[in-house]
């Protein structure tokens, strides 16, 4: 009886076992198992790992400010450019068909045409001579109120430095009235100013006190009063006018300077480039006196 086994003498296979090919020798009990019919083992639980969750996409980032004005101004050109484009498509259209209407007009026609043209220039001329001349009367009412304007000025100024309400500067002399014995009366003063008056004085202060159209001389010798205020001796009288026509007044015989002689004092007159006379009074509101209104 032979040893060899049989094909029914294999031992039975495992179920995990793969099934043996019809060329593959039978597998002893005792052969350690071949590398095909080892399963690979199980991955070990770390490297089993879910895969990471997939990360949210960045949100797009908004565009710069700018580049929206950017947007904005470039829009803006364009139909800025547009506009012009399509203004001077019209002129050049609007030329060429006057310049086609002009060609195949006729000669009475252009004519015509001429003629409306030179009336029209005249008239436009004639508008512009009507407004240079009303510019011309504007300016010239303008020039005459200015004028007139300045002659009220003037002339309120002048009255003012007669009235005695401004101060008042200019060539003239300086008088002065000494008195040692009291003898110099009321008349006197009044004689003195009514004779600078005379030789064109403008306005005049004796001791501080302006001297006005209606300035009163009162006292006694050693004792007199302007307006109502008190000065003593020497009486130094300021004068604004020509100094020699002033001096000459008061030199002349029988006049101030003899006068004040015979009372026993002396005048001493200095003629001077400038003289300042700034003793002001109230200006004198007539009572009575009213403007005419010429009706």
């Amino acid at each position: 009886m032979s040893d060899t086994p049989r094909p029914d003498d294999e031992p039975p296979r495992r179920d995990d076992e793969p099934p043996r090919r019809d060329d593959e020798p039978p597998r002893r009990d005792d052969e350690p198992p071949r590398r095909d019919d080892v399963a690979p083992p199980d991955p070990p639980a770390e490297e089993v790992a879910e895969a990471p969750p997939e990360e949210p996409a960045p949100a797009p980032v908004p565009a710069p400010a700018s580049r929206g004005r950017q947007g904005l101004v470039a829009a803006s050109l364009i139909a800025v450019l547009t506009v012009l484009l399509g203004f001077a498509i019209a002129v050049q259209v609007r030329s060429t068909d006057t310049g086609q209407a002009l060609e195949g007009a006729r000669e009475e026609e252009l004519v015509a045409i001429l003629d409306d043209l030179d009336l029209e220039e005249e008239r436009l001329r004639a508008q512009i001579a009507d407004q240079r001349g009303a510019l011309r009367e504007l300016s010239d009412t303008d020039s005459r109120a200015d004028a007139a304007l300045e002659d009220a000025r003037e002339r309120a100024d002048a009255l003012a430095i007669l009235n005695g309400t401004v101060a008042a500067e200019g060539p003239g002399l300086v008088m002065t009235i000494r008195d040692p014995d009291g003898q110099v009366r009321v008349a006197d003063l009044l004689d003195a100013i009514q004779e600078l008056r005379g030789a064109g004085a403008e306005t005049m202060q004796i001791d501080g006190v302006r001297i006005g159209v209606s300035t009163a001389v009162t006292g006694t010798p050693g004792d007199l009063q302007i307006d109502g205020r008190a000065v003593t001796a020497p009486y130094e009288v300021v004068v604004i006018g020509s100094p020699q026509d002033l001096q000459t007044a008061m030199s002349i015989p029988g006049g101030v300077v003899d006068r004040v002689g015979r009372q026993g004092g002396s005048v001493e007159i200095e003629q001077r480039d400038r003289v300042v006379v700034d003793a002001l009074r109230p200006l004198d509101e007539p009572q009575y006196a009213r403007p005419d209104s010429g009706d």
